[in-house]
């Protein structure tokens, strides 16, 4: 279970392959994981993550690279590149309220094929799609999400592959390591059998077929927002 190289960890991710891809901004990425993606040249990927980095990290060094063929996401503002492959048509997206794609990837790993939402209903994503009213309110009809591989980072995993995340960068990884067929993690401690708290195991093993320890490569800061001192 345990992977000794990014190689290895990655190894049967082919051309054309669905991923979820967790993390939240950059808070959260599997780094190695996707720059481990990007020396492999491995391309058509559909993505599933909630946006897609920026022009030089985390997803946005497969974009540049030209590996991904479709992007699911809610926000995509923070890549110029991201922009500029959908308006020229290389890049397919479907956007979907953020609430809304957190539900679809726990529907998907909790095996729930489909569910209704208020979210998005009137707008240009519920055209053309089907809609029922519950209580006098109208809801649209989501499926839920998996995926061939789930990437995601955790803080430490135990020799079993249960594993904890730290903080924010919990968001998206826990449901997407539930609904991928093999899920990947790249983690930055690995303890013993028994060392975890087990109510502190966000991610259960038997979510996990495989876990690699990474140290960070950077830590990026998406947007910098700075206040003025005192006398300034």
């Amino acid at each position: 279970m345990e992977s000794r190289t990014i190689e290895e960890a990655l190894a049967g991710i082919r051309d054309g392959a669905t991923l979820m891809v967790g993390g939240f901004g950059l808070v959260g990425i599997p780094e190695n994981l996707i720059l481990g993606l990007r020396d492999l040249g491995t391309k058509d990927l559909t993505v599933i993550s909630n946006n897609c980095g920026v022009d030089d990290w985390g997803l946005g060094l497969l974009l540049k690279n030209h590996q991904i063929k479709k992007m699911v996401s809610s926000y995509v503002g923070e890549n110029k590149e991201f922009e500029r492959q959908y308006l020229s048509g290389e890049l397919e997206v479907e956007l979907v309220p953020q609430g809304t794609l957190a539900e679809r990837c726990r529907a998907g790993g909790a095996g729930i094929p489909a569910f209704y939402t208020p979210a998005g209903v009137g707008t240009p994503i519920a055209e053309g799609r089907e809609t029922r009213v519950f209580d006098g309110r109208e809801y649209l009809l989501e499926t839920g999400l998996t995926a061939d591989f789930s990437l995601v980072k955790a803080w430490r995993s135990d020799r079993l592959g249960n594993l904890q995340y730290r903080m924010t960068a919990r968001n998206f990884n826990p449901m997407m390591a539930a609904a991928g067929r093999v899920t990947i993690a790249e983690v930055e401690e690995v303890m013993e059998t028994g060392g975890m708290d087990p109510n502190q195991v966000h991610t259960p093993s038997i979510y996990v077929q495989r876990f690699i320890c990474c140290q960070h490569q950077e830590k990026r800061v998406e947007r910098r927002t700075v206040r003025k001192g005192e006398g300034a």
